[in-house]
């Protein structure tokens, strides 16, 4: 899902904007995160390094927003009948992952970021450290290594076993 995200991504703007906009621009939507943005990148061939930078900048920009923001934000959007389901259903995903992420405590904040699976990301646990309280200190680096871990593996695909086949 995320490669054919990113690939229309890069098939809308890239005669509109640069390759870079292109790639900070996926990294800070949900479920494309740096991981989009990574594959996006090899796409357009943009060096690993300065893809790398980019992706992270715009994956982690919306995180402490998430943080200190999300609850309230929440509330508010539970007032309205349009949003009240995809608020639950948020909670419940948030929740989910709260009980694994609890059990391991900021080690379990990290590997939930650092697993570039559906699902998972820095916007997840954005969302499940607000929704359980751990502090910014504490959460962000965490999150921050486990962007940066998701990015080696979405990385050593793409710029390695992906990028030897198509030729980067």
């Amino acid at each position: 899902m995320a490669e054919s995200l990113a690939n229309w991504f890069v098939d809308v703007f890239r005669e509109k904007i640069s390759e870079e906009w292109i790639i900070f621009i996926i990294s800070l939507f949900p479920i494309l995160e740096l991981r989009g943005g990574l594959i996006a990148a090899g796409l357009l061939g943009v060096p690993w390094a300065k893809a790398f930078a980019i992706c992270f900048v715009g994956n982690m920009l919306p995180v402490p927003f998430i943080l200190l923001f999300i609850r309230k934000i929440f509330e508010v959007m539970k007032r309205s009948k349009a949003f009240e389901k995809i608020v639950i259903k948020m909670e419940k995903k948030a929740e989910k992952n709260g009980e694994k992420v609890k059990k391991y405590e900021l080690l379990g904040l990290f590997i939930l970021v650092a697993i570039p699976l559906p699902g998972t990301g820095a916007w997840t646990g954005a969302l499940v450290a607000a929704l359980m309280d751990i502090r910014l200190k504490k959460s962000i680096p965490a999150i921050a290594l486990g962007v940066i871990v998701a990015g080696l593996i979405v990385s050593a695909l793409m710029y390695g076993i992906v990028g030897s086949i198509i030729g980067r």
